[in-house]
């Protein structure tokens, strides 16, 4: 067999990058260095299973990915409706990537609504597959269709695949013993093997996950098996799809390791069964279930071979009571929440800030105020947890930067917390925490040394040479003061909210006494030792852009591009909030203009302005979605000539 390579082309999103020609008729293959494929329907039609086991296909073939499930709050939203539609968008390539993608290049419509739902976000030219037995006229009209867009010539600009995906299942499962809508269930499955033959995804794992999930009922699992394998077989012997796509391996973007894909929130919730490993302390989540964290709990609740305890509380309050509890107890002690439950956690935080006792309270943040939006993402709760408590109440604060990288920020968050006897935010959001990347699984021995050492005996001795224990004499190196387990002979000491004296810690309304202790709290949480931040700034530029958290993928695809084309900007993030890396002030002094932007309305831009005096620009998004690259780089563009 010969075949013809044709001349690599410009490599953007989707682009072609050679053509293998086959003869006798065969289908052509096209080698791709990128794709974006993004699965809609109802949130019933089994969207995100649909996306995730492409994604693990994909990720397993060694691919670099980053997704972007996106669904509606109702556990079942209206059939139908634009506000019932689901998605799931995956972005793939052979090369290092940061974000799921702006735009697809390919979209699978399983009804009008999911059409309607997204083709706004479409470039011409892409590909669209519409399951068109749910384009009926009630269907149409229930999302504002006149006519049918699959006849009226309003997607002619689009390369419109029309497949009646209901059907084929159907007739694919009529040798099973299932009802006509037990057997439709299974059209993602048929739409799934579809796109694998597509774009040459692996089938193997598909298969095992099916037989597994449905272990207990054979004969599902053997039906979506084979609605599964037909949709394969359709894209191989149909003619409506003359060519598949290859998108090859990424051999070059990852260093040399075991890989495996992982979303934000399972990576936090092994970063916290390693930190407790670490530390050789059991650890205790008290937690209550609120979106997008609950993934947390139910991922922790696994691993009790590991020493974790979960407790499902009856509420936010008594959640972050428990977890307290277990950390004056001796754990390594982690509430988790988002937004809303944080309000509700203030009080308590607020007595572990008092207490000084190690504590991690997680919040995966989402689109707010009240309820708000509660499967969307967003950055505002930073100044809730810089200050949403009464008093003089400083907390660290640490926010991790891709999915993968919550593993890190957990080992941190927990190394601050147990070093200086402090609670400590770690501020995910649900961009991070339901979207996943490849992830190198680190080696035992990379991982931080978090052992610490209780309290044992007295450690203060009284004029009169008697040997007593002080829970607040500090360790003149970090201010953290010593770490006693209930029940240790000769170590009782005063426990609560109210004010307690220097050393001693007997309760104390003394003024003078507390103001030390208020400026004592507040130099230990200054004096955490936190890296100090980088600065990606090749060519001297003049602009900086400063970025937390999850806009790092955006920021840095976004920077990327202007780089190509020639733009000269300097590029910054900070995992560190509270305390901000020492050598900021000077990084920020560099530049004539510093860009943040954020997922709020200009909360870390206005920390910057007063800490240091710095007219940083503000560039926000509160709609609920990440950022694009392409959005970014114009924003940052305009303000480098502004």
């Amino acid at each position: 067999m010969t075949s013809q390579v044709s001349s690599p082309a410009e490599q953007t999103d989707g682009t072609v990058v050679g053509e293998q020609r086959k003869p006798g008729g065969a289908k052509d293959v096209r080698r791709l260095d990128r794709v974006i494929i993004r699965f809609a329907g109802d949130s019933g039609d089994g969207m995100q299973l649909t996306g995730d086991r492409f994604t693990s296909e994909t990720a397993s073939f060694g691919n670099d990915l980053s997704t972007l499930p996106n669904f509606p709050a109702e556990i079942r939203a209206p059939a139908g409706t634009l506000p019932g539609v689901s998605s799931f968008q995956l972005h793939f390539a052979d090369h290092d990537i940061l974000t799921p993608g702006d735009a697809p290049n390919v979209l699978v419509a399983m009804n009008p609504a999911a059409l309607k739902a997204n083709i706004g976000d479409l470039p011409r030219g892409a590909e669209i597959i519409v399951n068109t037995d749910e384009f009926t006229k009630r269907a149409l009209q229930k999302v504002g269709y006149e006519a049918s867009p699959l006849e009226d010539g309003s997607l002619d600009g689009y390369s419109l695949h029309p497949v009646p995906l209901t059907t084929l299942t159907v007739e694919a499962l009529k040798e099973f013993d299932l009802s006509r809508k037990e057997a439709e269930r299974s059209k993602n499955m048929f739409a799934l093997g579809l796109l694998s033959w597509m774009y040459h995804r692996p089938t193997e794992g598909t298969e095992k996950f099916l037989k597994s999930k449905f272990a207990k009922k054979p004969e599902i699992a053997e039906a979506n098996i084979a609605a599964y394998r037909a949709g394969w077989n359709f894209g191989e012997t149909t003619e409506d799809f003359a060519v598949s796509y290859e998108v090859a391996p990424a051999a070059k973007a990852f260093p040399v390791g075991t890989y495996r894909n992982i979303s934000g929130n399972l990576a936090l919730a092994y970063g916290l069964v390693a930190a407790s490993q670490q530390a050789d302390l059991p650890l205790f989540l008290g937690s209550y279930p609120i979106t997008p964290a609950s993934d947390i709990l139910h991922e922790l609740s696994k691993h009790k071979n590991f020493g974790v305890r979960t407790f499902q509380a009856e509420d936010e309050i008594a959640g972050i009571g428990a977890a307290l509890g277990a950390a004056f107890g001796g754990s390594l002690a982690v509430t988790t929440t988002s937004g809303p439950g944080v309000a509700l956690k203030s009080e308590t935080i607020g007595l572990a800030v008092s207490l000084e006792l190690p504590l991690l309270v997680v919040d995966i943040q989402r689109g707010g105020p009240s309820t708000g939006l509660p499967t969307k993402t967003e950055q505002a709760d930073l100044l809730q947890a810089m200050y949403g408590r009464n008093g003089e109440a400083p907390v660290p604060v640490v926010a991790p930067m891709t999915p993968g990288d919550c593993f890190d920020a957990a080992l941190e968050a927990a190394r601050i917390a147990l070093t200086y006897r402090t609670p400590v935010f770690l501020l995910s959001d649900g961009y991070l925490a339901n979207g996943s990347e490849p992830w190198r699984i680190p080696d035992l021995d990379e991982l931080p040394d978090l052992r610490v050492q209780f309290a044992q005996g007295p450690n203060h001795t009284l004029d009169d040479g008697t040997e007593v224990f002080w829970p607040y004499k500090r360790d003149p190196q970090t201010l953290a003061r010593p770490w006693a387990i209930p029940g240790t002979p000769g170590l009782e000491h005063r426990i609560g909210g109210i004010e307690k004296q220097n050393g001693s810690g007997n309760i104390s309304y003394d003024p003078a006494n507390h103001d030390f202790m208020v400026r004592t709290r507040q130099a230990k949480v200054d004096g955490i030792a936190v890296p100090d931040v980088e600065v990606d700034d090749p060519h001297e530029a003049k602009t900086l852009v400063l970025g937390w958290g999850s806009t790092y993928g955006p920021i840095t695809a976004a920077v990327r591009r202007l780089r190509r084309a020639g733009e000269s900007i300097a590029q910054a993030h900070l995992r560190h909030l509270n305390p901000f890396p020492r050598n900021l002030g000077e990084v920020l002094g560099r530049y004539d203009k510093v860009v943040i932007p954020e997922m709020n309305l200009g909360q870390l831009a206005t920390l910057i302005r007063a800490r240091y005096l710095v007219d940083a620009r503000s560039y926000n998004q509160v709609n609920g979605m990440p950022f694009k690259a392409e959005q970014l780089a114009a924003a940052l563009k305009e303000a480098i000539h502004d």
